[in-house]
């Protein structure tokens, strides 16, 4: 018999909702395992929740701004027997991050994807505060979260792939290993997945693309 289990998110339309580029995240990332990993912008927990399930983290804090996103991740994370291994911070990342600098072995991010004040944003205001927001308040972040020889892995659209390159060149950490992810083998790709360290410039490793279908 199969162990369901059930991830708990807002009823469609009425928050953001995690999709499949948590998991493609959550997957990539899981390439060596963590003994202190960060989700940042949790929302209800999507990406941390498996790298605990997949035993790759052993240790998740969850950072995330939303009061009703908070409430759920900790409703996910209590339905679960990793719970002892999982902590919930309501609170924007940059703060959050201050108070926990050079803890973090990964530190995995899937960021909004819309800049303020620029393209179109779901009616729902919860969704569209999940949807928009500063990249770079991220990446730094992230920076500050990482312990030496630290990793940040996020995921982006690869349309805008050279805005996440350049975000996280400015803030000191160098991509060092990427996928590319194809809803089909002939269209161009849909995501990007970029693994970034504090480290010299070069050695990037370009991973065979994924393909959903």
């Amino acid at each position: 018999m199969t162990d369901r289990k059930i991830f708990h998110q807002p009823a469609k339309g009425a928050g953001y909702r995690a999709n499949v580029d948590a998991l493609h995240l959550a997957r990539f990332a899981s390439a060596k395992t963590a003994r202190v990993a960060f989700d940042l912008g949790a929302g209800a927990g999507a990406v941390g929740l498996e790298l605990l399930e997949l035993d790759r983290a052993v240790r998740v804090t969850f950072i995330e701004i939303d009061a009703d996103a908070c409430a759920f991740c900790s409703k996910n994370i209590g339905s679960r027997a990793i719970a002892d291994r999982a902590r919930v911070t309501e609170g924007d990342v940059l703060d959050a991050a201050e108070a926990e600098r050079g803890r973090a072995d990964l530190v995995v991010c899937n960021p909004p994807y819309v800049e303020p004040g620029r393209g179109r944003l779901p009616a729902e205001p919860r969704r569209a505060r999940a949807r928009q927001g500063s990249l770079d308040r991220f990446v730094k972040a992230a920076r500050l979260l990482l312990a030496r020889r630290g990793r940040a892995c996020f995921v982006y659209p690869a349309p805008s792939l050279t805005t996440l390159l350049a975000a996280l060149r400015a803030s000191g950490l160098e991509p060092k290993r990427m996928r590319l992810v194809h809803a089909k083998p002939r269209l161009p790709a849909r995501i990007a997945l970029v693994e970034a360290q504090a480290a010299k410039k070069g050695g990037l490793v370009v991973e065979p693309p994924l393909v959903e279908t």
